[in-house]
């Protein structure tokens, strides 16, 4: 499998077939395994093979066969599922810090995200400095002797910043920190962040993994001792493990992966080249643009400049949410990834829970509103979207 292309891996990759030789991936809805003997469990239970399960918080054929798929095209040592992508985020940061210990990250971050590192991992004692993701100096000016983590989302979100991965990671492993990325927007098919010096990748499969809007997931990738050491330990003592069911889901999702971000990436891409000097609009952000601040460095580190755009509307909150609400195929929900196109309004939604000057320190302004590009026609998509434009 790993000599064979990204598209036959995401079909084929860790299929565990039964004696009945099934052809779609069995769902193993099972909550524990049964042992031949006393002795047999005694021997599971001390030494776990490679293909043996206990229970189904640590470990389950369905689940394993997602983990390992994804592993395989991310070209990591070994994945953990999780119940969601915030799981996954909670695992690896948890997993790699105690009291005592500095993480430094990129202040643009998910709200929750935001929230485990400047209010959950303080209260344990971690020591935490935000700074400018794109800025390498302020990297490299905030390390300390005892940072262990260096964290960001690789595009940020809603304003899409690309952040020098290969230089930040640079700069952490000088100091024997870990690189953890968030590589949501950009997908495991635009970017592949450990080739670029990440230590460990995290997914939200709720996303483009799934793509279908159907159930939650998530998953850490990175090399087998982190995965299968503290980060495992981890989180089957906590209880942030995939379902069967959602994993199966998550499997079937991963076959059209690489189809379905390709066709969203190219009508974002067209889109916002249609969409840039309109009259409505304040700017464009979409990484493929030459107008983008790291045009240079998204070209350098990514395929494609990803599914989601975002438009910043003349003339606040209340353009915004007329646009919005003038909007006929575009969905307003708060989800990306999907097949189909969604529209959020970041300021009072996925980060409502910033202060202003927060927002304004983001360039996340009340006219700002994100676009994540489903599978629809584009001429019907820029219809929809210039109609709204031009209704208010």
């Amino acid at each position: 499998m790993k000599n064979l292309h990204t598209r036959t891996q995401l079909v084929h990759a860790g299929t565990r077939r039964s004696q009945y030789g099934e052809l779609s991936e069995a769902i193993y809805l099972t909550q524990g395994f049964v042992y031949p003997s006393a002795e047999a469990a005694q021997a599971r239970f001390d030494e776990l093979g490679d293909d043996e399960f206990i229970y189904a918080r640590y470990g389950n054929p369905t689940v394993a066969m997602f983990e390992d798929r994804i592993a395989m095209i991310e070209g990591a040592e070994a994945a953990f599922a999780t119940a969601s992508g915030m799981a996954a985020v909670n695992g690896a940061l948890f997993a790699l810090l105690e009291a005592g210990d500095h993480i430094v990250a990129a202040k643009a971050l998910f709200g929750s995200c935001l929230f485990i590192v400047d209010t959950l991992l303080p209260q344990y004692g971690v020591e935490v400095t935000l700074v400018d993701g794109t800025n390498l100096d302020e990297w490299r000016a905030a390390m300390r002797p005892n940072t262990k983590v260096c964290f960001f989302e690789t595009l940020s979100n809603p304003t899409l910043e690309a952040i020098d991965i290969a230089g930040v990671a640079a700069i952490a492993h000088d100091f024997g920190a870990k690189v953890v990325v968030d590589n949501v927007f950009a997908t495991p098919i635009f970017q592949r962040a450990l080739t670029l010096g990440a230590d460990v990748i995290i997914y939200s499969a709720t996303k483009h993994i799934d793509g279908q809007g159907r159930c939650l997931g998530g998953v850490v990738l990175g090399d087998k001792d982190f995965i299968r050491g503290p980060l495992e330990t981890y989180l089957k003592h906590t209880g942030g493990a995939l379902s069967p069911f959602n994993a199966w889901v998550m499997l079937k999702g991963l076959e059209t992966l690489d189809l379905r971000v390709r066709a969203q990436a190219d009508t974002a891409l067209k889109l916002s080249n249609a969409l840039e000097n309109h009259k409505k609009l304040a700017r464009t952000i979409y990484p493929g643009l030459k107008s983008h601040p790291q045009h240079e460095l998204v070209n350098r580190q990514m395929e494609a400049g990803g599914t989601v755009f975002s438009l910043e509307i003349i003339g606040g909150k209340a353009a915004a949410f007329r646009f919005i609400n003038a909007l006929e195929i575009v969905l307003i929900s708060n989800n990306l990834g999907d097949a189909k196109s969604i529209i959020t309004h970041p300021a009072t939604t996925t980060h409502s829970r910033l202060t202003a000057e927060q927002l304004a320190d983001l360039g996340i302004s009340e006219g700002l509103v994100r676009v994540s590009v489903g599978l629809e026609d584009f001429g019907d998509l820029l219809g929809d979207i210039e109609a709204a434009l031009n209704s208010g």
